[in-house]
């Protein structure tokens, strides 16, 4: 995907030289949306021949939209990134029917994880001390929706993406105001 990236990046600044970032950003930026393309093509693909095509839309975006206010680590290459994103997204739509027990607890542990947690951005993201509180705000709403929505796959979804944004950090500095 980088090497596709590169050469969109270098025609795109040869179209344009004046108006457009150097290389080196247009192609991060554009390897991030190839590989999240990749990803989805793929989960697509796989969940049409296994009949999950709804769920793991579901699953797909409801993940994304909560890490993108929630945040998460990253793994280290594309190819992992790739690989996990499209096992999780093809394989947890299939638990779609957990009993509503099960359900309510995931949405109890998300949303304690994102009181706690959430934002937790990446290393090159900065976030401002002001927007801080409002991706915590949203990304708590998120979560508490699926109180009324329900969802098995929503509650898979954002379970997992509550397990990224759990940072050592976090840990420590919950360990010092319980202790």
């Amino acid at each position: 995907m980088n090497i596709l990236a590169n050469k969109i990046a270098v025609a795109i600044k040869r179209a344009n030289p004046e108006q457009t970032h150097s290389i080196e950003i247009m192609q991060y930026s554009l390897g991030i949306l190839l590989n999240t393309l990749f990803s989805f093509a793929v989960s697509l693909l796989i969940a049409w021949l296994t009949g999950k095509t709804a769920e793991t839309l579901l699953f797909f975006f409801s993940f994304a939209i909560l890490r993108m206010c929630s945040g998460g680590f990253h793994l280290k290459t594309a190819l992992a990134c790739n690989t996990v994103s499209i096992v999780l997204c093809t394989t947890l739509p299939h638990f779609s029917v957990l009993p509503a027990n099960i359900v309510i607890i995931l949405n109890c542990f998300n949303l304690l994880t994102m009181l706690l947690f959430a934002p937790s951005p990446d290393v090159n993201v900065k976030i401002s001390a002001t927007a801080a509180p409002l991706l915590k705000a949203i990304s708590v709403l998120l979560v508490g929706c699926n109180f009324f929505i329900g969802s098995s796959v929503i509650g898979l979804a954002f379970f997992t993406q509550s397990l990224t944004v759990i940072t050592l950090k976090g840990r420590e500095t919950i360990e010092k105001n319980l202790g």
